[in-house]
């Protein structure tokens, strides 16, 4: 009798703790389902906004896009028609000073902190970098003011290219030291066994492995940069007239869109946003092939 008991009461807690088993599993996939739909949404609706937006500078801006705006120099006010051709051309310049200047030591520096990973200086190295790719634009460009333009006594378009410079650095070192931390330390042994000088083995064993994701970091941070318009007003300052003189005041698309949109006049106005529909075509093109880069030529192993 006290057998048959025990086995009952055996028997009911196991369909009890099963139960309560099957209810806490239930929960967990009511909450993963939740979750999902939530994420789903929120991709959605940054999706759709990012949308309008595209649709939105088109629509505005599409209606300028022609021959003369590219060719063509601002005209006074009042007058419509016009390009913005000279700041087609300081952005390209000043962007092509910006990579020269900053790919080289940004490269350097994720070289440095993918080899020696636990000193104190790469730890240091790397908090700086931390802090300076979260650092405000403005203030890059206001000591940049105070470094370049005020010794030089004028504003020129290499002090915007300097600027930019600081700010596509930890973007590209960031990049560079965690795309060599994926390439195996087995190529590294094998270029070192067979006698090959380490800075060698460095420059065409390791960095040529990772390429495809320097690359990809090189890209995203002209693309960054590409639109930042707070260092510039400090730096660069903006010019009407075309001028390829790196030591003189240039224009730029973001100098451009930030003027022309707070101005008064109309004809201002449309090719402000033909200027943001330029840019934005041409970041859009940027992260695309950043995107493109990143796939095809990933690191296999």
């Amino acid at each position: 009798m006290n057998n048959e008991l025990t086995q009952n009461i055996d028997i009911n807690t196991d369909k009890i703790s099963f139960l309560i088993k099957e209810k806490k599993i239930k929960s967990r996939i009511i909450k993963d389902k939740i979750f999902k739909y939530i994420t789903i949404a929120g991709a959605l609706f940054v999706s759709l906004i990012l949308a309008y937006i595209l649709f939105y500078v088109a629509k505005q801006g599409i209606s300028s896009i022609n021959w003369n705006f590219i060719i063509e120099l601002p005209k006074p006010p009042g007058e419509f028609g016009g390009g913005v051709s000279n700041a087609i051309v300081g952005t390209l310049i000043m962007i092509a000073l910006s990579v020269i200047i900053a790919v080289p030591l940004s490269i350097a520096i994720g070289v440095y902190l993918s080899e020696d990973r636990k000193t104190k200086l790469s730890y240091w190295v790397r908090t700086g970098l931390e802090i300076l790719q979260g650092m405000p634009s403005i203030s890059i460009g206001i000591v940049v003011y105070v470094w370049v333009v005020l010794q030089m006594g004028s504003f020129s378009a290499l002090s915007g290219g300097i600027a930019l410079a600081i700010m596509m650095l930890p973007v590209v070192a960031k990049s560079t030291e965690e795309t060599l931390k994926m390439v195996p330390y087995s190529l590294k042994e094998a270029s070192l066994a067979l006698g090959v000088p380490y800075y060698k083995t460095i420059l065409k064993v390791v960095v040529p492995s990772g390429l495809s994701g320097i690359l990809t970091g090189i890209l995203i941070a002209v693309a960054r940069v590409a639109g930042e318009t707070a260092p510039l007003l400090f730096t660069s300052f903006g010019n009407p007239f075309m001028n390829v003189n790196m030591m003189k005041p240039m224009n730029s698309l973001p100098l451009v869109i930030f003027n022309y949109a707070s101005s008064p006049y109309k004809e201002w106005h449309s090719l402000a946003w033909g200027a943001s529909f330029l840019l934005m075509v041409m970041i859009l093109i940027l992260n695309i092939t950043a995107k493109i880069i990143s796939r095809k030529w990933k690191i296999k192993f």
